[in-house]
């Protein structure tokens, strides 16, 4: 089976078929899927900007870490789960969509990004000044997460507009 059957089997289930047959399950789904997307950069906006020392100059980013990227994480799932079910309702469509696809990759990248800060340049976070300017690493992971979620932002606009 190749990758477009698999598709057009996912599409045609009886959750894809649901979801696409329905007046209001669609826009449900989508509306919970935009608030949890929504969630989920601006909490991540928030520590990006503190690593990047554009605001919360006096927050420990420690304590924001462990307070904002729980529900951020939470909010993540989410994202997820609706889209998983937004994708299943015209899976074909949407993976021939190129901004589809580049989302899916920044999305990747996105969580590479999150991986090598948390697991190698923010190891001894601990140890970062409470104020004034971290480390050069953490201010280059914060940036570019910034960029990342900004895009993928744009890109999943872009998705809704070019299918």
């Amino acid at each position: 089976m190749s990758f477009v059957d698999f598709l057009q089997k996912l599409q045609a289930s009886p959750l894809g078929w649901t979801i696409s047959g329905s007046a209001v399950l669609f826009p449900w789904i989508e509306s919970v899927h935009v608030l949890a997307i929504t969630f989920v950069v601006g909490s991540i906006a928030m520590v990006d900007l503190r690593l990047l020392g554009w605001a919360g100059r006096g927050d420990s980013i420690v304590r924001m870490s462990r307070e904002i990227v729980p529900w951020t994480v939470g909010a993540f799932c989410i994202a997820a789960v609706t889209g998983g079910l937004l994708f299943s309702s015209s899976a074909v469509r949407y993976w021939a969509n190129g901004y589809f696809r580049a989302k899916l990759v920044l999305l990747v990248l996105a969580g590479l990004n999150m991986l090598v800060f948390h697991f190698i340049t923010g190891r001894r976070m601990a140890d970062w000044p409470t104020s004034g300017p971290l480390p050069v690493a953490a201010r280059v992971a914060g940036g570019v997460s910034l960029v990342f979620w900004v895009v993928i932002v744009v890109f999943g606009r872009w998705v809704g507009f070019t299918l």
